[in-house]
């Protein structure tokens, strides 16, 4: 049964966290997973040092994800009354408008004659949509982990994030976002994403959008902190 965590951005939430990770060292199992991700990506900060047991859990799964990032599976988490991290709706009304089509085009079907070319045509290609958009659902996904850094104190961050999420395609989803201290009173972006991987390369998103113009105004550096398959 999954773990479930309520609303952890404010105190109550944070405390019944602390609790219990007074008696767990991750989020679930014995080593750090998807889970401890899922639950690092909903706080939109990092925790006070009041909550003792979350701080040490907030600033050890940081580290690793600096270090060599998370990729055990874990057993399943839900967090509520959080930003959530986005997942990908199957594509049924396309699916569905193509299975209507096809529905209308086999009622001018005259089932006592010979099909024609155009009726042959025009028969095959909502199968073809229908194929089509199956395979494209069956392609493998990834959660990405990215540290994207301004150029200084004076970067504006909100319009910095704003152009990140302006970065639009198939098989891209943004996910949650938190600012996290770097030093000097700079702050870099911490941002995940979900990507269908037939359809998104991460280097070609960082090399010709994140880190060209226009973004290039606001976007220092770009790095890949955890990249795990989903």
């Amino acid at each position: 049964m999954a773990v479930t965590f309520y609303d952890l951005n404010s105190d109550t939430g944070l405390k019944k966290h602390d609790d219990y990770l007074l008696t767990h060292s991750y989020i679930t199992g014995y080593q750090a997973s998807k889970d401890d991700l899922t639950v690092y990506s909903a706080l939109s900060k990092p925790p006070s040092s009041e909550y003792v047991n979350v701080s040490r859990w907030y600033n050890h799964i940081d580290a690793l994800l600096r270090i060599s990032g998370v990729s055990a599976e874990g057993s399943g988490v839900i967090v509520e009354g959080s930003s959530p991290i986005a997942t990908f709706p199957v594509d049924d009304k396309k699916a569905a408008a193509a299975a209507a089509a096809d529905d209308d085009d086999n009622d001018d079907v005259d089932l006592f004659g010979e099909e024609t070319e155009e009726e042959k045509k025009a028969a095959e290609e909502p199968s073809a949509a229908i194929k089509a958009s199956a395979k494209k659902n069956e392609s493998g996904k990834s959660s990405v982990l990215l540290d994207i850094k301004p150029w200084d104190d004076e970067t504006d961050m909100k319009k910095l994030e704003e152009a990140v999420r302006s970065i639009k395609m198939e098989g891209l989803h943004w996910g949650a976002s938190k600012l996290v201290p770097v030093g000097y009173g700079i702050k870099k972006l911490q941002i995940m994403l979900t990507i269908v991987d037939d359809l998104v390369s991460v280097d070609n998103l960082i090399e010709e959008h994140l880190m060209a113009e226009p973004i290039n105004e606001y976007v220092q550096s770009c790095d890949i902190v955890a990249f795990n398959k989903i």
